[in-house]
């Protein structure tokens, strides 16, 4: 047989395998709320390990989540699914997933929304940019993170500050750039950002596109991303 017969897909190989990995870590997830919450209850010792494992284990989560997103969309499989969603309610219940790693770290986060503002986007995709934007937050910050959302030039403004270092120059001028390659002694692949400019860039109307903005004038006096909804 000629040894190109059946030419090997490695992209292909490399998203069902992500898929399978995000699959048993769900599991896993799931295990480990269960856990917690027992440990919780009776009030032991490992509470404050838990909660870090939680954090790490919903960060790998997210992670492969936007790999595969990524996947999809280079081979256009991915297609937003827009509806109509409250922001006070989505914001806070993404903020709640991470309320005993803010225990255990003695920080606060505070949701600022008006409970009427609502704004049409796909909920699982920036569920996806706000759980790794909240990941990310928490791992620079000192001990403050405020997440709010508003109506900002016609659209939708989801805003998260914090009170760490900030964000390098070379992400303030091109924040959704993947160019810069990995940078060794944060750890950072950039990756997050790519996926929410992406991301962001899926939801359109009226000739108006989405589109993400870092700062560091963070009224905490960190850095502050925002991501911009049409």
């Amino acid at each position: 047989m000629p040894d190109n017969a059946n030419p090997l897909d490695f992209n292909f190989i490399m998203a069902s395998s992500v898929h399978d990995i995000k699959n048993s870590l769900s599991m896993l997830l799931h295990s480990l709320d269960e856990v917690s919450q027992e440990v919780n209850e009776l009030q032991l010792p490992v509470a404050d390990r838990m909660a870090t494992l939680q954090y790490e284990a919903a960060r790998v989560n997210n992670d492969l989540v936007q790999l595969l997103s990524l996947y999809k969309m280079e081979n256009e499989a991915l297609r937003p699914h827009i509806d109509e969603h409250f922001l006070n309610d989505f914001l806070e219940e993404h903020v709640a997933r991470y309320h005993p790693l803010f225990k255990v770290k003695d920080m606060r986060c505070d949701v600022e929304c008006d409970d009427s503002l609502s704004g049409y986007f796909d909920r699982d995709l920036i569920s996806g940019v706000i759980n790794n934007t909240l990941a990310n937050a928490i791992r620079y910050s000192h001990d403050a993170i405020c997440v709010s959302a508003f109506r900002e030039s016609g659209g939708l403004t989801i805003m998260v500050e914090d009170d760490g270092g900030g964000f390098p120059v070379n992400m303030l001028e091109q924040p959704g750039n993947m160019t810069e390659g990995v940078d060794f002694e944060s750890g950072s692949t950039h990756l997050g950002l790519y996926f929410a400019y992406r991301i962001a860039t899926l939801h359109t109307q009226n000739g108006q596109t989405g589109y993400i903005e870092l700062s560091n004038d963070s009224r905490l006096g960190g850095g502050t991303f925002k991501l911009h909804l049409p």
